[in-house]
């Protein structure tokens, strides 16, 4: 096997979680493959270069590899591309940034705990 459709070997190697969320990604224009938008029919060999956007504005430079059909071992999908250390640099920098935004003590959206609900409520004057 020599050449995979493009939207495939983004499922295949891991980089989207389902081959839908890949085709949509193609379709929205966060994929360029050799500096050019590709459609999700576009076959992708090994050497070449893609440009990926995901969420957040995380941009990942790859090189392919290997292709591959089939989705396999995340071992198996890591030996299908390369990252650029450019885009390694990035990566981890964009990753240290939004642990940086993110607000130190709070846990999440949700119901609070009955311990958080106490605190509140103490807070509020009520006990």
């Amino acid at each position: 096997m020599e050449a995979v459709r493009i939207d495939r070997w983004l499922w295949a190697a891991r980089i989207f979680k389902t081959r839908a969320l890949a085709a949509e990604a193609l379709k929205g224009g966060r994929v360029h493959l050799d500096g050019q938008r590709v459609k999700a029919s576009k076959e992708v060999r090994a050497g070449d270069r893609l440009e990926v956007t995901r969420e957040r504005g995380l941009r990942l430079e790859l090189v392919v590899r290997g292709v591959a059909e089939r989705r396999g071992p995340a071992k198996e999908a890591a030996l299908l591309y390369e990252e650029t250390p450019a885009s390694v640099e990035a990566r981890e920098r964009h990753v240290a940034q939004m642990k940086l935004a993110a607000a130190p003590g709070v846990r999440g959206a949700g119901r609070p705990t009955k311990r958080d609900r106490r605190r509140m409520e103490a807070a509020r004057g009520r006990r």
